[in-house]
């Protein structure tokens, strides 16, 4: 399978509530090591307003194992999910990884992207920052712990912080032989990381309504971005929540939850 070849995602796809099926669908996209999974909370509250999608990235959840995470690819793959499912347009909302994911759908796909909503992540190159959470999760596949207990302590050999230990936890399933695994595909996740912490792919700005979500203790998008975030995202509004680090929508759930759907609304 060639990278540009589109992965057949494993999708979570919640229908509006009664009286909301007039309303443009919202795909959710996760970020580096997430998953559809971790956003259900979200996808509840959103969904009572207009029909949801949230997707499993090529690596990641339930979706296939395959070669190549540059972000051309992984958009092309959530493009495929909009043609399957029959959506010509539609909110995209991304978060870290995933942001860059969107931003680039956006640009090669404009016509598909009613609004982009980007959770706290730049469209620029970032320095190396994941070796510890990559030692940790080679740590689990080595050790082969027997419950999350023994696989808590596996990850605690290379990550300090327990907040971060739970997260990576969430990639965690019981295999036939009663151990513990990792479900990524941490192997080629590891060889893309190159491509992952690039810029996104895709030429020119995307000009249409976005609005960009940082958490106020998170230094992803610092102020000296934002010249490069508003040159490739010229309508972007940037909004500041307090008391939240990267993990935003868990830090600050019902004020993230509030600023997507606002703003979300106010798109005609």
């Amino acid at each position: 399978m060639t990278e540009l070849a589109a992965v057949e995602l494993h999708v979570i796809d919640l229908p509006a509530e009664q009286g909301s099926h007039d309303q443009l669908p919202l795909v959710v996209i996760h970020g580096l090591l997430g998953s559809a999974d971790n956003w259900r909370s979200h996808l509840k509250v959103w969904q009572q307003t207009r029909r949801v999608i949230a997707v499993d990235l090529r690596n990641h959840g339930r979706s296939p194992h395959v070669e190549g995470m540059s972000y051309k690819a992984m958009s092309q793959d959530v493009l495929a999910v909009l043609d399957k499912l029959s959506i010509e347009r539609a909110h995209v909302l991304g978060h870290s990884m995933g942001g860059k994911v969107a931003i680039t759908l956006a640009r090669v796909a404009p016509e598909r992207c009613a609004s982009l909503v980007v959770a706290d992540i730049a469209p620029v190159a970032y320095q190396h920052g994941h070796d510890d959470v990559f030692a940790a999760l080679e740590r689990v596949k080595t050790g082969k712990p027997t419950n999350r207990r023994e696989a808590d302590a596996l990850l605690a050999e290379h990550v300090d912080s327990r907040p971060t230990r739970l997260f990576l936890a969430t990639n965690l399933v019981r295999n036939d032989e009663g151990s513990m695994s990792v479900r990524v595909g941490l192997d080629e996740i590891q060889r893309g990381y190159e491509a992952i912490i690039g810029v996104p792919d895709g030429e020119g700005a995307f000009d249409g309504p976005t609005l960009v979500l940082r958490g106020a203790d998170s230094h992803y998008v610092s102020d000296d971005m934002l010249p490069a975030l508003r040159e490739m995202l010229p309508k972007a509004r940037v909004v500041t929540l307090k008391e939240a680090g990267h993990w935003l929508h868990a830090d600050q759930p019902a004020a993230f939850q509030q600023a997507v759907e606002v703003f979300i609304a106010a798109q005609f």
